[in-house]
Formats: C-alpha cells, structure tokens, sequence
C-alpha cells in the first residue's frame, strides 16, 4: 500500500505521516530528510554545490536508505547513519539549494519509487501527482500561514533550543544579530515559486484537510 500526503511546509504532513505509518506498520518516508542527505553528500565532496550537473550526478550515485520506527526514523547515507548529521544548520542551509535542481529531483523520485514498493506512507511536494500518481490513498494537509510558521518554528526549537520567533529571536543573545522571521509570509510567494517543479499538474482531488491548527 502507498500512502501518500501533499501539503505546504508546515501543514502537519510530518505528524500524520508517522502516525498513519506507525497504526498500520508501514515505512515512514521522510523525503526532506533524502534531500538532506544528498545536501551532506555534497558538503563532504569537492562538488561545487552550484553546479547542477555534478549535483545530479551525485544524487543518482549515493545510496540513500531509510529505516526503523516513524518516531525514530533511520537515514543512511552509504550505509553510514546520518541521521543527526543531516540536521544541522549547515545542512539544512545547503538542502534548500539543492533540493531546487532538476537532476537532483528527479534522482530522489527514482529513489523514493524504489523505497515505495516496500509499501509505505511518503509526504512531501508533488507525492502525489508526481512521484505516486496511483497511490492508493492521497491527502492533501494545509493549515493558515502563521500557524504553518509556529510548527516550523517549533521544529526547529526542537534541534535548538535558542532558536527566536519574531521578537523572541533578538531576546536570548543580545550579542547576535536580529533575524528577521520571515516564514509566516514566506511560505505562500514560496508556494507560488515552487522552486522547479517536475510537473505542473494539478493536484486531484483525493482527500483535502484544511487546518486551522489541529494537526
């Protein structure tokens, strides 16, 4: 069985995820942390992270693989466990870059296909109409701006504990710069980008959660 749930960043695919995995005792696929990896597979080799090419080509060569309990997911990166590794400021920052190739996209798709038909339950964007088209069951999650902001927030405030929302962000160390928070109004010019989609096709309309705050 595939499971498959779209939605923006924030919406609570990550939540669901695991919890529909876990009650059915299906492979939790956690895409964001495959392209993480591919963003430590390149910070650990003389790739130039601006050239699309090598990018893919990398992409297409490492062996990614994902394993254990959705709470306590497992990601490996040839063979070697990364799963602290890849969440790093660093990594994070050089995910967002790669993750907006073509090559390296359509390397994960490969790879998330191959992972699926263990049976699974993947979110991420485009599961649904790319990478599982046929997917035995879609869900769509979206949730308003600010709310999707707080639950990144509160992720990220889960790897580090002096992370600032708004305001907050200037409090905990006056000896740091201000950084502006920008997600909440982010998130929709991100949506409309949408950095360089695979395929432009509109999602159908399978399940469609609309969240003011629940999951």
């Amino acid at each position: 069985m595939i499971i498959a749930i779209d939605g923006p960043s924030g919406s609570g695919k990550s939540t669901l995820g695991r919890m529909v995995a876990r009650e059915l005792g299906l492979l939790y696929i956690d895409t964001g942390s495959m392209y993480r990896a591919v963003a430590l597979a390149v910070m650990e080799s003389s790739v130039n992270a601006t050239d699309d090419v090598a990018v893919g080509s990398l992409a297409r060569r490492i062996d990614i693989d994902l394993a254990g309990d959705p709470d306590s997911l497992k990601v490996t990166l040839g063979g070697r466990d990364v799963t602290d590794q890849i969440r790093t400021d660093e990594v994070t920052h050089m995910s967002s870059v790669i993750s907006a190739i073509p090559e390296v996209r359509r390397a994960m798709v490969e790879r998330q296909r191959e992972l699926g038909r263990r049976g699974a339950v993947l979110n991420g964007r485009d599961i649904g109409t790319v990478v599982f088209p046929d997917a035995d069951v879609k869900f769509f999650l979206d949730a308003e701006p600010n709310e999707r902001a707080q639950r990144r927030f509160a992720e990220e405030r889960g790897d580090d504990p002096k992370a600032g929302f708004g305001r907050d962000a200037r409090r905990h160390d006056r000896t740091r710069p201000a950084r502006l928070d920008s997600r909440g109004f982010a998130i929709e010019e991100r949506r409309r980008r949408g950095g360089h989609r695979l395929n432009p096709t509109v999602y159908p309309e399978s399940f469609r959660t609309d969240d003011g705050g629940c999951a």
